[in-house]
């Protein structure tokens, strides 16, 4: 039975779409199979994996409206060698459309229920916002990553995360936990980066996890080759932290 986690921050330009596309093709390189969902209108894990967004005949938003199920919607990042649910700007209109639709929070939930047994992970890429996808992604998860860039304003966004995702473990999905903090785009010379790296530490003990990704020209340049950065460049520090990064993951599972 697959293990699903949310890659969230409602904070844009965190680092979220390359850890999910990075992580899911770490895990997949340590023979995990891998199941990535694209909830981001932008559809930019969808391109990170190398699939090209306009020639999708389905995506997760025929998914999430009961159209099709993710069987006949997934397609198989060759780059990556992990599936993908992918998305484009056809997204945008579901929020509006599940408004009126019966255990609209749950969509995506009962989907996957489908084909929770061919995987290992299910890694979810949210929106940079608490919308009706995120709600959607944190209802089906069984927990929470929190890529976070440690700067003051990364703190501030952190508090109303955190809020959300009790109320939601509160009253939708009991399950639901925080698995871990992974501080990315880290850069050790920057006297504040280490501050507030501290910071968390101290506030959230082993919740931070221990792998740090470094900011990374090369993690930045992968996307536009539609690569994801472990298959870009392996020798780079930031694939090399996101292979490290999997296996961390791979590991905390197994205590929870």
């Amino acid at each position: 039975m697959a293990k699903i986690f949310c890659v969230a921050n409602q904070k844009g330009g965190v680092g979220k779409t390359t850890t999910a596309v990075n992580l899911a093709a770490g895990l997949a390189q340590l023979n995990q199979r891998v199941l990535l969902a694209d909830l981001d209108p932008q559809g930019n894990a969808t391109m990170g994996a190398g699939i090209n967004k306009a020639d999708l005949k389905a995506t997760i938003y025929q998914v999430l409206l009961g159209m099709s199920d993710i069987k006949g919607v997934r397609v198989t990042s060759e780059t990556g060698k992990f599936d993908v649910l992918p998305a484009n700007r056809e997204l945008a209109g579901a929020e509006v459309e599940m408004v009126e639709l019966e255990n609209r929070e749950k969509r995506l939930k009962d989907a996957f229920a489908l084909v929770a047994d061919e995987y290992d992970f299910i890694l979810i890429d949210c929106p940079p916002a608490l919308s009706l996808l995120t709600l959607n992604g944190l209802c089906a998860a069984n927990g929470v990553i929190i890529p976070m860039q440690c700067e003051y304003y990364a703190l501030e966004g952190l508090s109303d995360l955190v809020n959300t995702i009790k109320k939601v473990h509160a009253n939708l999905n009991p399950d639901l936990k925080i698995i871990g903090l992974l501080r990315v785009m880290f850069d050790p010379r920057m006297t504040l980066s280490q501050q507030v790296s501290s910071e968390l530490e101290s506030h959230f003990g082993d919740k931070v996890f221990k792998t740090v990704i470094p900011r990374n020209v090369r993690l930045a340049e992968a996307p536009s080759y539609g690569l994801p950065g472990v298959v870009f460049d392996p020798a780079s520090k930031g694939a090399q932290a996101y292979i490290e990064f999997g296996a961390e993951m791979v590991e905390r599972i197994k205590t929870m």
